[in-house]
């Protein structure tokens, strides 16, 4: 059996990455111990170290990453020494630095082949950019890092898939990056993604930009003149894509299984539906109490997943950090990493 190697960035040290590490190592020990996969965590071993004692947690013993395949199923390998304390739940340039650190090792290789697929504890961006790297979060400094020039970023809740036209910028630019050649790269990494998750004719619907796709013209033409010229092309050539379709009911069509994905115009289109179905709120202190979803970066020549929430600050620490949604990420980044290799449109 070819036995996959995970590797696992803690993302900001001073957030909950190590806690929600550490919970799910513990979680996965039945699946680690029976050979399914290994995990290679990628972070500095002090923070780590810390963060099982406070909370009673076991932390795997460092080890060789020479010694990975036939040792130890969890490893750790660490970033560079800290060059000043981490205090958590803060901002500081010293966590940005070692979050940027502990993806530029898992990078370095995912590319070389040593591990299969990368996946993401949250970073905190102020903290990435006070050390000095000017990204506007963790899927602009992959692409930055493995010379893609535009990856895409695909939220996922169960059967629940998202993917995004263009994420961080302002509402007021979104239809000057929402073009025909971008709309047609989404939907073509997105197909290919749900191919490598065993979807045979996957069917995805394209949501409207404006409110009531344009509403004739009343409200805008994008929908009328670039996204509806887009899917006749693709319906042309007989794949099932679909759109443009209102905002306010294409999420709600994906939900009743319609659609095996929806490709949103911009970030909160997105994300808003996605994490009202992961998050769970407790009613009566109004504190969420568990999530759940990933982020998928599609387009890289990598496997990357990530968690999709932040770093919590406010919580960090407390030993009440849930790891759901890492280990949902870590499923999710087994199932691309056991699919056949298959081309890409880069």
């Amino acid at each position: 059996m070819n036995i996959k190697t995970i590797a696992i960035t803690l993302g900001d040290p001073a957030g909950i990455g190590p806690e929600i590490a550490l919970k799910a190592i513990e979680a996965l020990d039945k699946r680690l111990s029976a050979g399914e996969f290994r995990l290679l965590i990628v972070g500095d071993v002090a923070t780590l170290q810390s963060t099982g004692k406070k909370l009673a947690l076991a932390v795997p013993v460092v080890t060789n990453l020479k010694d990975l395949r036939d040792g130890p199923i969890v490893a750790i390998l660490p970033t560079s020494p800290l060059r000043e304390p981490i205090v958590i739940g803060t901002v500081s340039a010293e966590s940005g630095r070692q979050a940027f650190e502990a993806v530029e090792i898992a990078v370095r290789h995912a590319q070389a082949g040593t591990v299969a697929a990368i996946v993401t504890a949250p970073l905190n961006k102020e903290a990435l950019h006070l050390a000095g790297y000017n990204y506007a979060g963790h899927t602009e400094m992959l692409a930055g890092l493995t010379g893609v020039r535009d990856s895409v970023m695909m939220l996922a809740h169960d059967s629940f898939r998202v993917s995004h036209v263009s994420t961080h910028c302002a509402l007021e630019d979104v239809p000057k990056k929402a073009t025909a050649q971008r709309i047609r790269r989404v939907v073509d990494l997105t197909y290919e993604t749900l191919l490598g998750l065993g979807i045979a004719s996957p069917c995805i619907a394209i949501a409207a930009l404006n409110p009531h796709a344009g509403e004739g013209g009343i409200f805008g033409r994008h929908d009328i003149d670039v996204t509806s010229v887009v899917v006749q092309d693709y319906q042309a050539r007989n794949m099932n894509i679909e759109g443009p379709i209102p905002g306010d009911t294409v999420f709600v069509k994906l939900r009743a299984g319609h659609y095996d994905a929806v490709i949103a115009m911009y970030h909160d289109q997105g994300h808003i539906p996605v994490k009202l179905l992961g998050f769970s709120i407790d009613k009566l202190t109004g504190k969420w109490n568990a999530l759940s979803g990933v982020n998928v970066t599609l387009g890289l020549p990598i496997i990357r997943t990530s968690v999709d929430h932040g770093t919590a600050f406010d919580i960090a620490g407390k030993g009440i950090a849930q790891a759901s949604s890492l280990l949902e990420a870590i499923d999710y980044a087994l199932k691309l990493a056991r699919q056949p290799a298959r081309e890409t449109t880069l």
